[in-house]
């Protein structure tokens, strides 16, 4: 039963990732019809990004008082009703004014299932979770292409993933009971201690650790919102079936979530970090090389997708490791924050770069990002080691 629980918590995770590649997607069109400049997608991805991060700081409360099946249940009711709505939107104030909800509803929903898992699941259930955030992710593009491609329209589409975000809800009702058998059969240590924020960011090497989550996310949320436009700009691919290659991003990082849950534990986080960190830099650099083949293109998105896979669970992962048990829920939260601060201001600042420079320029912005996250890593590593030093020989004295 409790296996049944799982992948109630792995669908919804699906129904998290559905709607988060489609904006981007629908943009080169969408932007024509509501009759605003490009950049503005950078506006509601913004409002989206600050309702997560807010959702996010208040996640552990939140948790606390209703329960983990509680806020999953209203969050996705959240995201379901916004989504509704922007199947019927006509101006663009009313997909600004919608994303506030559905922003609240993505970063409590996130929060929460992923402190659920660290606490009563193993590492490799962890992979597998982000694993099916990137299905959710791939199918959205593909909903996305398939409703431009056959005249339905991208209001239809995101009316398609309202019905079955309201699906998902139906069926984690049904499951209530199995939520506290988990909780009675888990063997975990329930460890949590209460944190303020200013004591967090006191914590030796978490300044690292919040800007490797910073710059992650900037690389995988960038990719997905504009690799649609860079390549109907640049490549000269139609919008329609750009919308559907978008989604190429999102198979890499599903697949390479997916093996990773296989090796992860016996390469050891700082290998998979550095693998991915390679991967990424190789994906960047085939996108980013002038050809008229679309499939150099293709080859470099799932190459992004697929080298970063690993590295939001892994570092996920490592909380506990490099900060201490006790500590890991309270932190996991700040950096999951950190985060979705990522996801809000990248794809902003390379709106005003696309916008006023060229579009030309998202390998160059990537690679930037990629080569700051494996610098903050390193460091990171350092850090954590001194600290873990220090510790053993105090404690032998």
């Amino acid at each position: 039963m409790i296996s049944i629980l799982l992948a109630l918590i792995f669908l919804s995770f699906i129904s998290l990732g559905l709607p988060d590649a489609m904006l981007g997607a629908a943009w080169p069109i969408m932007y024509n019809e509501l009759g605003v400049q490009l950049a503005f997608l950078g506006i509601v991805t913004t409002i989206i990004s600050i309702g997560t991060i807010v959702s996010t700081f208040l996640s552990d409360k939140l948790t606390k008082k209703f329960g983990t099946q509680s806020i999953v249940i209203f969050s996705i009711f959240l995201t379901a009703s916004s989504l509704f709505g922007f199947s019927s939107v006509t101006a663009f104030w009313q997909l600004c004014l919608l994303a506030i909800p559905y922003g609240f509803g993505a970063g409590s929903l996130d929060a929460a299932l992923n402190n659920y898992v660290a606490i009563y699941y193993k590492s490799r259930q962890m992979n597998w979770l982000h694993c099916f955030w990137g299905v959710g992710a791939a199918i959205g593009p593909f909903i996305m292409g398939y409703n431009l491609t056959g005249g339905f329209g991208w209001s239809n589409a995101y009316l398609t993933v309202s019905i079955i975000q309201f699906s998902v809800i139906a069926l984690v009702l049904i499951s209530l009971p199995l939520w506290k058998k988990q909780r009675e059969l888990s063997d975990k240590p329930k460890l949590y201690k209460p944190m303020k924020f200013k004591d967090i960011i006191k914590i030796r090497g978490i300044k690292y650790a919040l800007l490797a989550f910073f710059c992650i996310c900037a690389i995988e949320t960038t990719t997905g919102i504009w690799a649609a436009s860079f390549l109907v700009m640049q490549r000269g691919v139609d919008p329609e079936i750009a919308a559907g290659l978008a989604a190429l991003v999102f198979i890499g990082l599903t697949v390479g979530r997916f093996l990773s849950g296989f090796v992860s534990d016996k390469l050891g986080t700082r290998t998979i970090l550095r693998i991915g960190v390679v991967i990424m830099f190789l994906g960047i650099i085939a996108l980013w090389i002038p050809s008229s083949r679309l499939i150099d293109s293709q080859t470099g998105l799932v190459l992004i997708g697929f080298g970063a896979a690993p590295l939001f669970p892994s570092l996920i992962h490592a909380t506990s490791e490099n900060f201490g048990k006790e500590n890991a829920q309270a932190i996991i939260g700040v950096q999951m924050a950190s985060a979705y601060t990522g996801i809000t201001l990248a794809p902003i600042f390379f709106g005003f770069l696309a916008d006023n420079v060229s579009i030309a320029l998202l390998p160059i912005f990537l690679l930037l990002f990629v080569c700051a996250f494996l610098l903050i890593t390193e460091r990171l590593n350092r850090t954590v080691d001194k600290a873990k030093k220090s510790e053993s020989i105090a404690t032998e004295k």
